[in-house]
């Protein structure tokens, strides 16, 4: 249980409530912020404003999946306000509050070297960006039906990075009926691409297949579908990029040459935002009894 703590709830969007509630039931304190626009909050939690002293209550603070971007905006989607992460206003958190979140990019962590707070960031955990997969899969499957005119059945599909994510879809292509090919980075992978009937090849050798692709799935966050590449695609080429933003195609190319690419992170939250929640509320209900019980014991 968590009884006792107080947890803040600063932005987020649907997967967030799913945490929200699953800390209710855990018997914490919880406060949100950026969720004055959500048609049904949950029961006994009123939306309230980011302030000093709100902050200073804070046993842990919970940001969204992606904590803020590089200009420090939270994201919420919920609210009719704009959430700023200043270093101002989280200099007042206690040295060594949690600070969670899915993924922290620079500006984050370095207000939170300023401050003193500890970021902790949910999807480095292999068990949620295992689960997190699934969901991510499904989507990227959804978005191809939507964005192509043939089956994934007897098409040819390639798939870029052999990471959680990576090994997901491959699989699930496969499981479709699909000819799955995946780009490696890592020599090693490469037996377990063919243990698991998949052709690989060294992801920066993609040119050398380009003209038999109608799938291009990319999960390498770095500039891997480049525009030589993409002028050796076939015009029909769907690329569904689920790396990170920026991702890691020439998304300018692609347009100039008519090959439809289509950037599409976070998919957990926009295809199965409860399933993604549980699995984000599972996993910082398991950290936080884990922070806490851990304190207890040194104490």
């Amino acid at each position: 249980m968590l009884t006792g703590l107080t947890i803040v709830f600063l932005g987020g969007d649907a997967r967030q409530v799913e945490v929200i509630h699953k800390c209710l039931e855990l018997d914490a304190s919880v406060r949100v912020v950026g969720f004055d626009k959500l048609e049904q909050p949950p029961e006994g939690v009123t939306n309230e404003n980011l302030t000093p002293d709100l902050l200073k209550e804070a046993d842990v603070v919970v940001l969204p999946v992606v904590g803020c971007n590089d200009q420090g905006v939270i994201g919420a989607p919920f609210s009719s306000k704009e959430l700023v992460l200043e270093k101002e206003l989280f200099s007042v958190l206690r040295p060594g509050t949690p600070v969670y979140t899915g993924m922290a990019k620079a500006y984050l962590k370095q207000i939170g070297a300023e401050c003193g707070f500890r970021i902790i960031e949910l999807l480095e955990r292999d068990d949620v960006a295992i689960y997190n997969s699934i969901p991510t899969a499904e989507g990227a499957v959804m978005m191809a039906i939507q964005h192509t005119d043939t089956t994934i059945h007897g098409s040819n599909c390639v798939v870029l990075g052999m990471g959680r994510t990576g090994f997901t879809l491959a699989r699930t292509l496969q499981g479709l009926g699909a000819s799955v090919k995946v780009g490696l980075r890592r020599k090693a992978d490469a037996a377990r691409a063919v243990q698991m009937g998949w052709k690989p090849f060294v992801a920066t050798d993609l040119t050398a297949y380009t003209s038999e692709i109608d799938l291009i799935f990319n999960t390498i966050p770095t500039m891997i579908v480049t525009a030589q590449m993409i002028s050796k695609l076939p015009r029909h080429t769907v690329i569904i990029d689920l790396a990170s933003a920026p991702g890691g195609t020439d998304f300018r190319f692609a347009e100039k040459r008519g090959i439809k690419a289509l950037l599409a992170p976070g998919l957990p939250g926009i295809v199965a935002p409860k399933t993604a929640g549980i699995i984000m509320a599972n996993a910082l209900s398991q950290s936080i009894l884990e922070e806490f019980q851990l304190r207890g014991d040194e104490g």
